[in-house]
């Protein structure tokens, strides 16, 4: 069920400004009965400003008219004109520029505590490039000196979420490699054993 922004403050405006009963302003705003009924009292929200459904387009006036003259009716949230948002494409990440200089402690500390993940989902999962990988495994990076490993996660270049996500699929990629491997083994002694 969909509720209005700020309902306790919606609650407070409907109360102040309408004849609704304390039933119809509750199963609008999400609130109990009781709460509403001491908003009226003036035991909770004193003191909070009011906030109008009308002004803010979550309710019409016509629809605050129908409700006020029947008891029984209910307050239907209007429907909103605003675009939903879109969840974010893949692409590359962008990171702040007060986070960039960190990003070569999270790759060392990557680089040292999940060695099975590619260059490839480092640079991904980090924002940075494949050559700055190779410069900090190789120690060649212009500032290796300085560069001391610290979790990513801690230092706010990655969730954590996303970190297990690509250690999960790295491990797999590794297991099936390692399958593959000893059944190429097995084959190649059970050929040398039948000659």
């Amino acid at each position: 069920m969909a509720l209005p922004l700020m309902p306790k403050a919606t609650a407070v405006w409907l109360v102040e400004n309408t004849a609704l009963s304390f039933i119809q302003i509750a199963d609008f705003c999400g609130l109990h009965e009781l709460e509403i009924q001491a908003i009226a009292d003036g035991d909770v929200g004193m003191g909070m400003q009011g906030l109008s459904p009308l002004a803010n387009g979550q309710l019409t006036q016509q629809e605050l008219d129908r409700c006020a003259a029947d008891p029984k009716a209910r307050l239907k949230l209007a429907k909103s004109t605003n675009p939903v948002p879109t969840a974010r494409g893949k692409g590359a990440r962008y990171t702040p520029v007060s986070k960039r200089q960190d990003r070569p402690d999270g790759i060392a500390w990557l680089l040292k505590n999940h060695p099975e993940l590619q260059d490839v989902q480092i640079a991904k999962l980090l924002g940075t490039t494949k050559p700055t990988i190779k410069a900090i495994r190789d120690k060649t990076h212009w500032n290796s000196a300085n560069i001391t490993a610290r979790n990513p996660v801690t230092l706010g270049l990655c969730t954590e979420a996303d970190l297990e996500k690509l250690a999960v699929i790295a491990r797999g990629r590794a297991k099936k490699l390692e399958k593959a491997e000893d059944r190429a083994a097995e084959a190649l002694l059970s050929d040398s054993s039948e000659d």
